[in-house]
């Protein structure tokens, strides 16, 4: 075996929806890319009103080819093992049976494989070393210039050139104007299709509260902020704010990013959370940083447009958006290898996938007697127990049950009548005797 093309991502979705209908549903993303291809996404969950939404994403920079595979593993495991009312073992990380039952009861688990199938399939077919998207309206014809970076296009200080000091501009991890460029963010904030499905997505499924875009390499798990260094004692230092224009993305200097402390710790305890897990398996250590420091670079890493800070930013842009804990996960801790041999590849999807599992189950409440004053929980145990009893294959339209109602009802219908008749009598009577 070996890493999945763009044809066979599609149709292991479209087969994990098709072969568990009760546990999960075709998404069909409505924006279709530069080469006309339609993307798919995989909503998993068996409750009918679920606690909080987690959308894992990847496949955003073409040469990262692992990603979509770790996705796709990921939504076979937890499919299978619910089908099977079994758990789940990652290496030494593992997860009961009851853990799978309440990821799939209490959570709202979206996996969108392969947001830029255009660019993989040009990575696996004509140049592996390919990051962008295919989108060719910027190339002005010229090959080279071709594709804009999906993770450069998000709506978080997209026009770099204006938000950030001219020192971080420099640096050369920001973005880019130029479309010949790996790092061209585009003509416009969201102006490609990837984005703008995953942005749909976000507005598909309100509750969403976690995501993770996985890229690769580096054995790193990333959180906000990208831009410059934390901090929450200044409110009024914050990306939205156009007095610090100019300013942002130097370490050490007077802006800093705004981040309430409360949501600091969550992020980082739910990546502390994938970190053991992941280091469970086979002893991989990966890194919880922020992303605007990122391990193994010998400079701050400033970045503009990315899919976690946009993400994290909604809430901070419009308090009436939920709080969303964002990331960046980046698998293999090969410094510089896009593309492990399909022997490691299999160790890595354990890794990450174990992580992925552990970020999903930390969502949900572990008391069990939480249930108990949550109505959708009694809700969807009573109709589970009635399709049990009344499967829809017998009282369907076409099943036993319903031919056997057929037969009752009609006398059922006559005493109804009859009674009817004789109360309506004697009420009458009683009436005109009065």
């Amino acid at each position: 075996m070996t890493f999945l093309n763009v044809v066979e991502i599609e149709s292991a979705v479209i087969a994990l929806a098709a072969n568990y209908p009760t546990a999960s549903h075709l998404v069909t993303l409505p924006f279709l890319t530069a080469q006309g291809r339609q993307s798919h996404a995989l909503r998993i969950g068996t409750g009918s009103c679920q606690r909080t939404g987690v959308l894992l994403i990847s496949g955003t920079h073409a040469r990262e080819w692992g990603g979509p595979d770790i996705l796709v593993n990921l939504a076979t495991d937890l499919l299978n093992a619910w089908s099977a009312h079994s758990g789940l073992a990652y290496g030494g990380t593992s997860f009961s049976s009851d853990d799978i039952l309440r990821i799939l009861e209490r959570v709202e688990l979206i996996v969108f494989p392969d947001i830029n199938p255009d660019g993989r399939h040009y990575s696996q077919t004509v140049y592996s070393m390919w990051r962008k998207n295919r989108n060719p309206a910027s190339s002005g014809g010229v090959a080279s210039r071709i594709g804009v970076d999906d993770n450069r296009n998000y709506d978080f200080l997209w026009d770099y050139p204006t938000a950030f000091a001219p020192a971080a501009v420099g640096a050369g991890t920001l973005a880019s104007n130029d479309p010949s460029s790996d790092l061209f963010h585009g003509t416009a904030a969201f102006s490609e299709a990837e984005t703008k499905n995953v942005r749909w997505l976000f507005d598909q499924y309100p509750k969403i509260r976690r995501f993770i875009d996985i890229h690769s390499y580096g054995g790193n798990i990333l959180h906000p902020w990208g831009d410059d260094a934390n901090q929450s004692a200044t409110t009024s230092k914050n990306f939205a704010n156009p007095s610090w224009n100019g300013q942002r993305g130097v370490s050490g200097d007077a802006y800093s990013e705004y981040v309430v402390a409360g949501h600091l710790v969550g992020l980082q305890a739910a990546a502390n959370a994938m970190q053991a897990a992941i280091a469970g398996v086979r002893g991989e250590s990966y890194n919880v940083a922020q992303s605007f420091f990122m391990p193994g670079w010998p400079t701050p890493y400033p970045t503009s447009g990315a899919s976690d800070d946009w993400a994290f930013s909604r809430h901070y842009a419009n308090p009436a958006n939920p709080h969303v804990l964002g990331y960046v996960l980046e698998f293999n801790k090969i410094w510089g290898q896009f593309f492990p041999t399909w022997t490691e590849m299999e160790k890595i999807i354990l890794d990450v996938d174990a992580g992925l599992v552990q970020f999903c189950l930390s969502t949900t409440p572990k008391s069990r007697w939480f249930d108990l004053f949550d109505w959708c929980w009694w809700k969807d145990r009573f109709w589970a127990r009635w399709r049990r009893l009344f499967p829809p294959d017998l009282w369907g339209p076409y099943g036993p049950w319903r031919r056997v109602w057929t037969v009752i009802l009609p006398p059922i219908r006559a005493v109804i009548a009859t009674v009817s008749g004789l109360l309506g009598r004697i009420l009458g009577g009683g009436r005109r005797g009065g």
